[in-house]
């Protein structure tokens, strides 16, 4: 449950200032804001916040990448030109699997009025962001603006964006925002520059929720966000501050793999992974739990006409040993159908974790939050069939 001045208050300092943040600009009948999103995810509230400034606002029904059948991520860059967006939006997902597909923007229309990108949702790579640079270099927008922004639908707002007056660094995010008091604490709670650390918010912001309907005596409330540092929001993400202010999200610190006592994040393990041509998406899990041994899991979607033979495997491995360190080589590699995701684009990889450690599907993951829910059930048959192996 939110309040509806705490929402209205967070939207409207996000964009009151035009190039902070969102970077539509107030009061200006010319800005066409679109982002794709569903209506579960806070980038629909963000979406439709952009009317405060008096913005129009392009709203796209559909897939973004085509159908299972006939795959086509060119959809939105079409719709963009069609409608002549200033500000396009998306899950860095997409952004990647554009890459990933081909997508040449110089065929998708005139998208010479877009002036800024946004993208959130899970960790923007660097490459993927150096790929639409010089993508829109090449159509004739060499200063594109890139707002990597990072934040949460539970709190209705953004903890991480960008600025328009701050140095533009492919894979990193500029500034913390307006009005957070984000820090990154290590295990003994204290702030931290230049190392990794959880991301927490030391003080309340406006669009906080209230409660959570139903919840007697804000127990789960309080387990879900103030449970490892009382009186202080973990959001639950890796976070490194650098001591220029610019900020990297390194993914979920729930989904940390521990490997022979080395911690790792696991974008840079997808990273170095979705780099290779032949793989278009991936996701890892680390079985370590309650004193068991580390056992890792690594799941690729790989592209159409290539199978998980000994040769891919290989140049899987070789690339994990070189981008990151032998220690994180998988234990265990599956070819999958799709990784799942929710409807924000992040991967299940917390959700999967505990169908591999036994517990029932039904109690983990919530299929009206997920984007591909269908592929649900080949990840608890794999469960199965690692138990008879």
């Amino acid at each position: 449950m939110h309040g509806h001045g705490g929402i209205l208050l967070v939207s409207a300092a996000g964009n009151k200032h035009g190039d902070v943040g969102c970077s539509y600009k107030p009061n200006s009948l010319g800005e066409r804001f679109h982002w794709y999103s569903s209506t579960g995810w806070v980038m629909w509230n963000s979406q439709i916040s952009g009317l405060i400034t008096g913005a129009t606002i392009c709203l796209f029904d559909g897939s973004p990448g085509g159908s299972k059948e006939a795959p086509d991520w060119t959809v939105l860059w079409r719709f963009a030109a069609r409608h002549k967006v200033t500000y396009f939006g998306a899950g860095a997902a997409f952004y990647a699997a554009c890459m990933k597909a081909g997508v040449d923007l110089s065929a998708c229309g005139d998208l010479s009025r877009i002036r800024a990108l946004g993208s959130t949702g899970s960790p923007l790579s660097e490459e993927t962001q150096r790929w639409g640079s010089d993508q829109f270099a090449r159509i004739g927008t060499p200063d594109i603006w890139w707002s990597n922004i990072s934040g949460g639908t539970d709190f209705c707002g953004v903890f991480i964006g960008g600025h328009r007056e701050l140095p533009l660094v492919p894979g990193r995010l500029q500034c913390r925002y307006l009005g957070a008091s984000v820090e990154a604490w290590n295990e003994q709670g204290q702030p931290v520059i230049g190392e990794v650390g959880e991301l927490v918010c030391t003080r309340p912001i406006p669009s906080m929720p209230l409660f959570f309907w139903g919840d007697q005596g804000n127990a789960r409330y309080l387990s879900s966000y103030f449970d490892v540092y009382p009186g202080v929001w973990r959001h639950g993400d890796w976070l490194k501050i650098d001591t220029d202010g610019s900020c990297v999200i390194y993914g979920r610190s729930d989904a940390t793999i521990n490997r022979h006592g080395l911690r790792m994040g696991t974008s840079e393990i997808y990273a170095a992974v979705e780099a290779l041509p032949e793989v278009l998406d991936s996701m890892v899990i680390d079985l370590e739990y309650l004193g068991r041994d580390s056992r890792m899991i690594l799941f690729v979607v790989l592209r159409e006409g290539f199978t998980l033979d000994a040769a891919v495997q290989a140049r899987i491995n070789e690339a994990i040993k070189l981008a990151v360190s032998p220690r994180f080589i998988p234990d265990l590699t599956l070819q999958a159908p799709e990784i799942p995701r929710t409807l924000s684009g992040k991967k299940q990889e917390v959700p999967i974790k505990k169908v591999f450690l036994g517990q029932p599907l039904a109690k983990v993951v919530n299929p009206d939050a997920m984007a591909n829910p269908g592929c649900l059930p080949w990840y608890v048959e794999q469960f199965r069939l690692t138990q008879e192996g």
